[in-house]
């Protein structure tokens, strides 16, 4: 039996259009004692495959922590893979702010030593004794106390494009740098303040607040369910946000608007942006702010250098990526050098500007089939290059190309050249091109447009 994904991003996404059948994103954790966690892993991966459940999932002998895509009329029966193990009865399932049926294309299951890199040792402390759960009208009446200190315990490129109000957002890459930090920067609160925090979707605060509570922090309070359950119940409830601008996810989305507020800015040009993209130099990658005017410009690149180099063949780029040491580069989000401005690490608690139109990365709500991929870029023609891997597409027709650094464009076919000749219909195995007016990458793909739900 196969405990691995034997279809690639692109065929699954063929496949889940095929069916034309509603997706649900959702995440959620649970801590508990696992004695094997291979064979728990390879249980969860039979189950799950079974019910094309798809997603990003870490088990360890400290718990599970998933975020994963499901489809809706499975829902029940993937509840119920769950309660089949007596710490996953009514756990919380995190549901997405927006849904989007290709937040996750392949179901991907790890065995890890913890299931979040917190870089504690826990049997120095006890991590069942954890903070007081608030819920969302609880967390905001707390908020409103002067006693109240509250603590962001992301990331910094996540705080950076949403927040709640007032809160200490620690300038870190990862989440285990931030605890020796705000510890050090409390020890003067430990008696006569409520330490509140959050976090996405909870699973950090549930190790963080065991840890302050072990540091002789008397009043330790957490978001329970984290943003997203916040955002689920002030929905439900008619309570006002105290969350302002987008909520960070790490899934292909890369952000789910809470409010119209943008608080953050281009990292290229400084004007009010809070869309997070990939640098197309696949030997960068680099995670930043851009806006539209900057992605057209810099082709969404992180800089000249970068700029450059994706207008080198093909062949020429893999030469310069062999052995060339990237790593650090590639996952300082948004701190390189070349960013004018970049964030200081010092937030705004009031917007900047209000978010007017849908975010590129917001799900374009259509009905389509994919057709094909994007094979190459000619950038100072502007001509677009396509493999034709599926139907056929026909001048006139409407396309809609859809990447993790493209976001979702839709156009008309106004011309098609097959080999270089003109051409009104294009057929599967065909190569084609095709003036377009934004840079396209490998990873990309062609869908043709069947029917419009809701064009706006």
């Amino acid at each position: 039996m196969q405990l691995y994904n034997t279809l690639s991003a692109e065929e699954r996404a063929q496949l889940i259009d095929e069916a034309g059948k509603e997706r649900l994103t959702l995440s959620f954790y649970a801590y508990a004692k696992i004695e094997d966690p291979k064979k728990f892993r390879d249980e969860l991966f039979i189950a799950w495959n079974a019910l094309d459940a798809l997603g990003r999932i870490y088990v360890a002998h400290e718990g599970i922590n998933a975020q994963m895509s499901v489809p809706a009329d499975q829902f029940e029966a993937f509840r119920n893979t769950l309660e089949a193990y007596d710490f996953m009865k009514g756990i919380r399932l995190n549901i997405a702010v927006e849904q989007d049926n290709h937040s996750f294309l392949k179901l991907t299951i790890k065995v890890r030593h913890k299931i979040v890199a917190d870089g504690l040792s826990d049997d120095t402390f006890d991590v069942t004794n954890k903070g007081i759960h608030l819920k969302a009208q609880e967390f905001n009446n707390l908020l409103e106390d002067p006693n109240t200190i509250v603590v962001d315990f992301r990331n910094h490129y996540e705080s950076e494009v949403g927040h709640f109000e007032g809160a200490i957002t620690p300038d870190v890459e990862n989440f285990r740098e931030s605890l020796p930090i705000i510890n050090e920067q409390l020890q003067d609160f430990k008696e006569d303040k409520n330490l509140l925090m959050y976090c996405t979707g909870g699973i950090r605060c549930e190790k963080a607040s065991a840890y302050f509570k072990h540091q002789g922090f008397k009043n330790v309070y957490q978001l329970e369910g984290g943003i997203i359950e916040y955002t689920r119940q002030i929905k439900e409830e008619g309570i006002k946000s105290k969350f302002i601008g987008k909520n960070f996810v790490f899934d292909h989305r890369l952000g789910e608007r809470i409010t119209d507020d943008i608080i953050s800015q281009c990292h290229q040009c400084g004007k009010p942006c809070d869309n997070h993209t990939n640098c197309a130099n696949d030997a960068c990658h680099l995670l930043f702010i851009q806006c539209d005017e900057c992605k057209a410009a810099m082709e969404n690149c992180c800089s000249a250098e970068c700029l450059e180099t994706i207008h080198l063949p093909w062949e020429e780029q893999v030469k310069l990526r062999k052995g060339l040491q990237v790593g650090n580069k590639v996952f300082r989000k948004g701190k390189s050098d070349a960013l004018k401005f970049k964030s200081s690490g010092d937030l705004p608690n009031k917007p900047l500007a209000k978010a007017e139109t849908k975010s590129i990365r917001q799900k374009i709500n259509i009905k389509k089939v994919l057709i094909g991929k994007a094979e190459h870029y000619y950038s100072k023609s502007k001509i677009a290059q396509f493999l034709i891997e599926n139907k056929e597409l026909s001048v006139g027709d409407k396309v809609l190309i859809s990447g993790p650094t493209t976001g979702e464009q839709k156009l008309i076919i106004t011309e098609i050249y097959v080999n270089g000749g003109p051409c009104e219909t294009a057929k599967k195995g065909d190569q084609i091109t095709f003036e377009l007016p934004f840079r396209v990458r490998l990873s990309d793909k062609l869908y043709k447009i069947t029917q419009a739900e809701n064009d706006k």
